[in-house]
C-alpha cells in the first residue's frame, strides 16, 4: 500500500513509445549513428505535429528532445514561423496588444 500512496503523490506523465525500423543500409548511406537517427527521428515527428496537428510548442519540444527555445530555433532553420495571422488586420491587432 506505502508504494501505490507515493505513486498517486508523484505526478505521473504517461507517454506513447512509437518504434519504426530503419534499415540499416540507411544508417550507411546517411552516416547516421543509432543515436543520431533517432535524434532526428524525433524532431521530424515533433516537426508534423506541429505543423499538421497545431501540437503545443511545449509538447512539441518534449518530443523532439529539445528545450523550447531550441525547439523554435529548429522551426526556423526549417522555415517555419512560429506566428500565424489570418490576415494583416489579426497581426496589427496583436501588436497593438503587446
Amino acid at each position: 500500500m506505502g508504494n501505490l500512496s507515493a505513486l498517486m503523490e508523484e505526478e505521473v506523465t504517461l507517454m506513447c513509445q512509437v518504434l519504426i525500423n530503419v534499415p540499416n543500409e540507411v544508417l550507411y548511406d546517411t552516416h547516421m549513428s543509432n543515436a543520431q537517427a533517432t535524434a532526428f527521428a524525433r524532431k521530424m515527428v515533433a516537426l508534423g505535429y506541429y505543423i499538421h496537428n497545431n501540437v503545443s510548442i511545449g509538447y512539441c519540444a518534449e518530443i523532439a528532445g529539445l528545450s523550447e527555445e531550441e525547439f523554435m530555433v529548429f522551426l526556423g532553420q526549417n522555415k517555419i514561423d512560429i506566428f500565424q495571422f489570418e490576415d494583416d488586420a489579426e497581426l496589427m491587432r496583436d501588436i497593438a496588444n503587446a
